[in-house]
């Protein structure tokens, strides 16, 4: 999909339509970012998929959704969101990413595939009004929460 054609959905909308980001949907509606996320952007949005979600320990997610460790939760997903329009293959050629939660996320490429702290993107480009999203298939843990 060109990124650049802007879908009439936002990045919130378009998650929630796709089928795979369910949890990703829940997440941000749960941290109180979906408005931010629905706002003007452009952001490019590293989504971890249902299943990437499923991967994290036991308890994790349940824990991350209560209410007084809501500032955990902002900061673990606003480590998957980049300001700006990014296609996969801008991402490609950087070494690491500059997520909204202010800590960088290492870049690599192998065989033609872009990694993001070692999640693996596995749909890329998926255009948006505001943005675009890239589904990965983990999630990805900042060190300073």
């Amino acid at each position: 999909m060109d990124t650049t054609t802007n879908s009439t959905k936002n990045l919130v909308d378009t998650a929630a339509a796709n089928g795979s980001f369910k949890t990703f949907g829940k997440a941000i509606e749960r941290a109180g970012i979906s408005d931010t996320l629905r706002g003007a952007g452009p952001f490019t949005i590293f989504a971890p998929t249902d299943a990437a979600f499923e991967k994290l320990p036991s308890g994790k997610l349940d824990n991350l959704f209560k209410d007084e460790n809501k500032d955990e939760l902002v900061s673990l997903l606003n480590y998957h969101v980049v300001s700006g329009r990014k296609s996969i293959a801008d991402v490609g050629k950087w070494e690491s990413a500059r997520t909204v939660n202010g800590q960088p996320a290492p870049i690599t490429m192998s065989d033609d595939k872009v990694s993001i702290d070692g999640a693996l993107v596995t749909s890329a480009d998926i255009g948006s009004s505001n943005g675009v999203l890239h589904g990965i298939d983990k999630v990805n843990i900042p060190t300073k929460m």
